[in-house]
């Protein structure tokens, strides 16, 4: 959504980059679909081997303009036969690549050995590989999604580890929740000390909560009741818990919150109106931002 609203606020940086890795459950790698933004709008996803892709390999300037020529020209003859709108958007991609490849922000940005050694110890590294089925334990993309947005990217979302504890729930969280908090907070702290809070907003979620009874496996199920989030950053009001449960965590009991006001509050940082804004879908039909949810109050 950001990135088709207020598209890239530097040519070279794409607006919107996922440093998340492929899993072995799909769901858990994905940054997410662009629906009916485009494609144009899907994550740029820098991981891997894909690193060596931004750079021109021994390519000159000239020789890539003499490249893009040609393409331009197969690309006009094929705009006049493809009516599905995938040329167009295989254009922009065409654009965003070439304008990463004739600057070296990005990979600039991505290089984290032009970061103190004390500001790497700090966020850490934890674990490079897949944690099972799900994400790798990778403390460096905390550092890397802050190195992202002072380069220009608008929004950086990462995943870390797997959270899925169906069994084993209690020494699962004993290896995941000191790195998370290591790299979270390290975050914050970064992005204060560097003037970054009131302009950066930080989001830590799940897209639900665990019951809270263990089951007979040691582990906590699906429980799409109640579920927890953490705010930091982009001058709002932090410091304060808003809603509550029973004293079990199984039912809302005060100010239960709803996602799309978490989305409202995070778009009206961003400048967008969420009771005005709307985007086509396929079909033409204007679609609201946010279905009708407004800014957390509590937060502005």
């Amino acid at each position: 959504m950001i990135s088709k609203l207020q598209g890239q606020a530097d040519p070279a940086v794409p607006a919107f980059v996922g440093l998340t890795p492929k899993a072995g459950h799909p769901p858990y790698g994905s940054p997410g679909h662009p629906g009916y933004t485009g494609n144009t709008h899907s994550a740029f996803r820098p991981n891997g081997a894909g690193i060596e892709d931004l750079k021109l390999n021994g390519i000159t300037l000239d020789r890539l303009e003499d490249r893009r020529s040609l393409l331009d020209g197969f690309d006009h003859f094929r705009r006049e036969i493809d009516a599905s709108g995938l040329v167009s958007s295989m254009d922009a991609f065409n654009q965003q690549a070439l304008n990463v490849l004739t600057s070296n922000k990005l990979l600039a940005a991505l290089d984290l050995s032009q970061e103190s050694v004390k500001t790497r110890e700090r966020y850490g590294k934890g674990d490079p590989k897949n944690y099972g089925d799900g994400a790798p334990l990778n403390l460096e993309h905390f550092l890397l999604a802050r190195r992202l947005v002072e380069a220009g990217a608008r929004v950086v979302t990462l995943n870390f580890g797997r959270w899925d504890f169906h069994d084993n729930n209690y020494p699962q969280l004993l290896r995941h929740l000191p790195l998370f908090d290591q790299g979270m907070s390290a975050l914050v702290e970064d992005l204060h000390e560097r003037g970054l809070d009131k302009d950066v907003a930080v989001v830590a979620w799940g897209e639900f909560g665990r019951t809270p009874i263990v089951n007979k496996d040691g582990g906590r199920d699906h429980w799409p009741r109640v579920g927890g989030a953490l705010l930091a950053g982009g001058g709002l009001k932090t410091g304060q818990v808003i809603g509550a449960t029973d004293k079990l965590g199984g039912e809302p009991t005060d100010r239960p919150v709803h996602f799309g006001e978490v989305f409202a509050t995070l778009y009206r940082h961003m400048g967008i109106d969420t009771v005005k804004t709307t985007l086509n879908d396929l079909t033409g039909r204007p679609q609201y931002v946010v279905d009708g949810w407004q800014p957390m109050p509590e937060l502005i």
